[in-house]
């Protein structure tokens, strides 16, 4: 997307702070409707309301991923999770990818309407959907703007296949959506849960619910007839993978009723890596040293150690039995955009995407 491919629309009624944003504005574009709230949940945000040309996107590389769609109905994340892969996804708006990632949210307000006629014209095949794989469909925001809903009836009503990623769960507010998709549609679910240690929850996820409310809502999803799996991600040398913290872990998963369970290693890219190396100097400096050692290959962490911990959770999944889970597109595990390398299959391997 980009802001001159924008078309303006006046701001709504309302008691909240907005203007339109001119050309000497953040963006450059007069196509823009600048939001804040004065409410505690969205204290300190800013939302750029934009009015988006096209909302189906073709995933680079598809030949390379379980899926070759996505619908992305916002930019930035107010889960402020400091690993985020996506930050580096805001300086091409020229906005900066740590803070302002967190705090300067885009918001397609178009998009419902927009997938609609896009589902419905001649040349869309309805190939498989997937949501969340890039920021999350229901972070904060989504609850005061309610685009979900109208995405998702839209999907349904098309008979569309269609998957969910997601840390957020305000999910569980379009349940009967989800389950009126069900019937017609291929629908899968997957809940991102790394840990389960509170304090390094707090830190390193500030924005997010807990990870005992997220496996809450795996099961009533899955209580609901949604089946539902558990990304795994990201596992965080030093900080969350002893093997105490991997059995914690997928101990919580396997009670929470989840279809599967699929770990995967943080990787670190540019913007994130930045961002993630200053929390790190933060609140762990004894580890700074190691993490660049780790990481000094690029992006991702050695071979051996993701061989090592899929090995160890595949190991625990077993004897929680959980598994042995299908392909994301048949279980609703997916993984983010651009996934770490593929680790190679044990005996007891679940399906990595």
């Amino acid at each position: 997307m980009r802001w001159d491919s924008l078309s303006n629309e006046p701001p709504e009624d309302g008691d909240e702070e907005s203007r339109p944003a001119g050309p000497a504005a953040l963006f450059g574009a007069a196509a823009v409707v600048t939001r804040t709230f004065d409410t505690p949940e969205f204290r300190g945000i800013t939302f750029h309301e934009v009015r988006a040309r096209s909302i189906l996107n073709r995933v680079p590389g598809a030949s390379r991923m379980p899926f070759e769609w996505t619908v992305n109905p916002y930019r930035g994340c107010s889960h402020a999770c400091v690993y985020c892969f996506a930050r580096k996804t805001h300086s091409y708006l020229d906005l900066d990818t740590g803070i302002g990632f967190d705090s300067q949210i885009v918001v397609k307000t178009n998009a419902p309407e927009l997938l609609r006629r896009e589902l419905a014209a001649r040349r869309w095949t309805g190939a498989h959907i997937a949501m969340g794989t890039n920021v999350d469909c229901y972070q904060r925001a989504e609850g005061r703007y309610r685009l979900m809903p109208g995405i998702i009836g839209a999907l349904r009503d098309h008979a569309n296949p269609f998957s969910i990623l997601t840390k957020g769960t305000l999910i569980l507010r379009d349940l009967p959506l989800l389950q009126e998709a069900a019937a017609v549609a291929d629908v899968g679910i997957s809940v991102s849960v790394g840990f389960t240690d509170t304090a390094l929850w707090r830190t390193v996820e500030p924005g997010t619910p807990s990870p005992a409310a997220r496996l809450h809502a795996v099961r009533t999803l899955t209580d609901a007839g949604i089946e539902c799996g558990v990304l795994m991600a990201p596992v965080i040398p030093f900080l969350g993978d002893s093997p105490e913290q991997l059995r914690d872990t997928v101990r919580a998963v396997a009670e929470s009723g989840a279809t599967s369970v699929t770990p995967l290693v943080l990787h670190l890219r540019p913007g994130a890596r930045e961002w993630f190396t200053a929390w790190l100097g933060e609140h762990h400096p004894h580890l700074v040293e190691r993490y660049e050692r780790m990481y000094a290959g690029g992006s991702y962490a050695p071979t051996w150690y993701q061989r090592m911990i899929t090995r160890q959770v595949h190991e625990l999944a077993a004897e929680f039995g959980i598994g042995p889970g299908g392909s994301g597109r048949d279980r609703g595990t997916l993984l983010p955009e651009r996934p770490a390398e593929p680790v190679p299959a044990g005996p007891t391997q679940l399906s990595l995407l």
